[in-house]
């Protein structure tokens, strides 16, 4: 696995059109979206040398940008081509591949920006499990003071960074009291998910899980979603109140990085590692690598 700070390392990573040296895959201190946040990315994980869902990810790339009012100068399929080759550049099967586009620099430095080149750039790194021991186990979770914001206020449904900076210092607060990570309730009081995976929760056989309708559908949570069902398991997306965490059994999270991580504890609440968290688990490691 590659150590060291990110911006110094060997290998190659894709910007605008080319392949160029790792460590000479920089921007401009003025550059828009360093800014004003104008910026959305895409993070994926490669399995036996093939991106999971990689078509899916670059289709959401494309979405994202346009709820930041922006185009992606490349097509999806010359994403998709791109992201094949930072793999086969760095030598590559199993890895994370992270897409990012954003507003460069150029004739505007204000709030707008119109007249700013859109940049794109892939890169792709050796990383391993993203709570560490947490899937034997299963992680601690703190409780963010933050809450995930009303689609009145900014394009939630968008994988944009400005939507990751409560997550940032909700994830730091959760460290520093030995979490691995924190719950986001919402606007609205009800439980979100944590600062970078949807969370799932078992009782009684069923799987309950919070209507995605201010914060991102990840495509690792609908893929579950879609093995849950196919198992005959009955899956209810709605909304969740946090008093409800003292009656589930289990609790599991997913995202792309996360895969599936069980969940031992969210504050004072315990879950079990219990059988259906290990079956979903397993069968989503099988799948990936199918």
């Amino acid at each position: 696995m590659a150590t060291g700070a990110y911006d110094d390392r060997d290998g190659k990573i894709w910007m605008d059109g080319q392949l160029v040296d790792w460590r000479a895959a920089q921007v401009h201190v003025l550059t828009h979206g360093l800014h004003y946040a104008s910026s959305v990315f895409e993070g994926e994980r490669a399995y036996n040398g093939k991106i999971f869902l990689s078509r899916k990810h670059s289709e959401r790339l494309h979405f994202s940008a346009g709820e930041l009012d922006f185009q992606i100068p490349f097509s999806v399929d010359e994403i998709e081509a791109a992201k094949q080759a930072v793999l086969e550049a760095n030598g590559l099967t199993d890895a994370y591949v992270r897409a990012v586009s954003w507003r460069g620099a150029g004739p505007d430095m204000g709030v707008a920006s119109a007249r700013n080149p859109v940049r794109l750039a892939i890169a792709a790194w050796e990383w391993g499990s993203y709570y560490g021991d947490a899937k034997m186990k299963g992680a601690k979770l703190d409780i963010a003071k933050w809450k995930r914001p009303s689609p009145e206020t900014i394009p939630v449904h968008a994988k944009a960074a400005g939507l990751y900076m409560i997550c940032t210092t909700s994830k730091h607060a959760a460290e520093a009291k030995g979490c691995s990570d924190a719950l986001f309730m919402d606007y609205r009081g009800y439980v979100a998910e944590a600062t970078g995976a949807n969370i799932f929760f078992v009782k009684d056989g069923e799987v309950h899980t919070p209507k995605p309708d201010c914060f991102l559908n990840g495509l690792t949570r609908q893929t579950v979603i879609g093995m849950l069902e196919e198992r005959g398991v009955t899956v209810h997306e709605r909304h969740i109140m946090p008093e409800e965490l003292e009656g589930f059994e289990q609790c599991w999270l997913t995202g792309t990085a996360a895969e599936v991580t069980p969940v031992g504890q969210i504050g004072g609440f315990t879950f079990e590692v219990g059988a259906l968290t290990r079956e979903i688990a397993e069968s989503y490691e099988k799948l990936v690598r199918s």
